[in-house]
């Protein structure tokens, strides 16, 4: 039995594309650890005290509640985000000094609260409720 070029071409990428299969519907399937920490909404560990003491922000993109970033103010009031842009997906970064959020990338900037304050961005951050408990920062969904 012989087989076209054509016949084979087609029987090779319906084969690859049957193969590749279970490893496309994985990359699409949500993380079951972050689905788990948002469906009980209780808080999360996303880092340590010492962390967010050294440098007065704690940034953990792979936190069982997702991206987050926790800064410290001077006034001790912790703040939690998701330091994803809502305008191009950028990590925003906390400005002390002027306390707000700024986008590296097309000079976006966010309140305390995640609203925006200065576009191109249209959608506010989202946020989180964070506390200190022991050694731990720990966030959960606001």
């Amino acid at each position: 039995m012989s087989m076209s070029r054509r016949a084979f071409l087609t029987w090779v990428g319906v084969g690859g594309l049957a193969s590749s299969l279970p490893v496309a519907l994985a990359a699409c399937s949500p993380d079951t650890e972050q689905t788990e920490a948002a469906a009980t909404n209780e808080f999360q560990s996303v880092g340590s005290v010492a962390e967010l003491d050294k440098t007065g922000f704690l940034l953990n993109k792979k936190s069982p509640v997702g991206s987050v970033l926790v800064v410290r103010t001077p006034e001790k009031k912790l703040i939690a985000v998701n330091p994803t842009c809502t305008h191009a997906g950028c990590t925003v970064a906390w400005v002390g000094s002027a306390k707000k959020f700024a986008c590296p990338c097309h000079q976006a900037e966010f309140g305390v609260d995640g609203k925006v304050l200065k576009g191109p961005a249209t959608k506010p951050l989202k946020t989180y409720q964070a506390k200190l408990q022991g050694t731990s920062v720990l966030v959960k969904q606001a």
